[in-house]
């Protein structure tokens, strides 16, 4: 069977608003999650192979909805998996990294080959310091690629993803002379170090990048705007939230973003950013819908809540071990495997992981259009290359 038919189950396309950076923000639901009960050391299923899900069941404050919404979305996959074969062992990390060292020690001394999760970068450093020690590999969902590495993959919507896809399209669309308005916090510094890397893989000049203070953009927006008659796109990986400040200020530079390309990242698939007049045509790269909606519909029904938007990752991640458990043998969870250039299908389309310990998804390139996105260039449904 082809690595990327295995998780055929999975509907081959994506969802909504993707934010990509702050991991507590990545983790909002998008309503109310019924949290039920839940208890340290339950297991799904009771067949031979063993799987462990660590997730924040857990927080200081009290249960936490995101840890709820995955163990769900993992129940939901198992269930659709039709078969009795694997177990999954849930654990509780309590939202801290002792606690996921502590739950993956004790799902690896039960007999788990395989770790899924944790969510936060501190649990998954942990968590990978375990695992690794009994050689056993991780899918993790952090969005912090500094804690990827040989054996430690993250499933998640990874800011290097975006940046790389939507400068790839805009070379592909004749786009020659770039600048870049950059937020000086971690995600613009992340999102920075990746686009100089792809503008010239892709033989963009990058005329000026200018940084600015969250909230203090006008000043580097200035120096932008005695640039502009030589710069034929503009780069600006801004959260939603601060996006009409930012807006405003190019608007009050003149910045003619109608001859200027304005290019985004997924954070901008908010209704928040849609509606703003000087961002009308502007570019942005995010899953796309179709996946994330039907799997959301289902877990509404089964659940009566809404999913957090990374239920998507627990769904694929338990989704692809169970079927390389079923079809790989005894390297079901080996490098090789995992590693396959064909990537897999899952409910956020096509994934496929590196190396390094990084993935590579496709991505839908969208164009903001009268307060709505529309796709400019739909995700790919296959990779090319081989990934490395």
């Amino acid at each position: 069977m082809a690595a990327a038919a295995l998780l055929g189950a999975c509907n081959p396309t994506a969802g909504p608003g993707v934010p990509g950076a702050p991991e507590l923000r990545l983790s909002a639901p998008l309503g109310k999650v019924e949290v039920g009960q839940l208890s340290e050391g339950d297991q799904i299923g009771s067949g031979a192979t063993r799987i462990a899900l660590i997730v924040p069941l857990s927080m200081a404050s009290g249960p936490s909805q995101v840890g709820a919404s995955l163990l769900n979305a993992a129940k939901l996959a198992y269930a659709d998996s039709g078969a009795n074969d694997v177990t999954i062992l849930v654990k509780d990390d309590h939202s801290t990294a002792a606690g996921a060292a502590q739950a993956t020690q004790s799902a690896i001394n039960e007999g788990a080959e395989i770790v899924i999760g944790p969510v936060f970068a501190s649990g998954v450093k942990e968590a990978a310091r375990v695992a690794q020690g009994a050689g056993k590999p991780i899918i993790a969902f952090s969005t912090d690629s500094s804690v990827a590495g040989k054996g430690v993959y993250l499933l998640s919507f990874l800011v290097e993803g975006y940046v790389e896809r939507i400068v790839d399209f805009a070379a592909q669309r004749g786009k020659k002379s770039i600048a870049a308005l950059v937020p000086d916090n971690d995600y613009g510094t992340v999102a920075l170090a990746q686009f100089q890397q792809s503008a010239a893989n892709h033989g963009m000049r990058v005329l000026t990048i200018e940084r600015y203070k969250p909230g203090a953009a006008q000043p580097s927006v200035q120096r932008i705007a005695q640039a502009a008659e030589q710069i034929d796109a503009l780069f600006i990986p801004e959260q939603a939230e601060a996006m009409a400040a930012v807006s405003q200020e190019l608007q009050a530079a003149h910045i003619d973003t109608k001859r200027i390309q304005v290019l985004g990242t997924g954070l901008w698939n908010d209704a928040r950013v849609l509606k703003l007049p000087a961002l009308q045509g502007a570019w942005f790269v995010a899953p796309e819908n179709a996946g994330f909606n039907a799997l959301a519909q289902r877990y509404r029904a089964k659940f009566n809540s809404d999913p957090a938007r990374i239920a998507t990752l627990a769904y694929d991640a338990v989704s692809l071990a169970i079927a390389l458990s079923r079809s790989q043998g005894s390297q079901r969870y080996s490098e090789n495997v995992l590693l396959n250039p064909s990537g897999f299908n899952g409910a956020d389309g096509v994934f496929r992981f590196k190396a390094d310990g990084m993935n590579e998804r496709g991505l839908s390139v969208l164009e903001i259009s009268g307060g709505a996105a529309k796709v400019l260039s739909p995700a790919p449904r296959t990779f090319t290359g081989n990934g490395a």
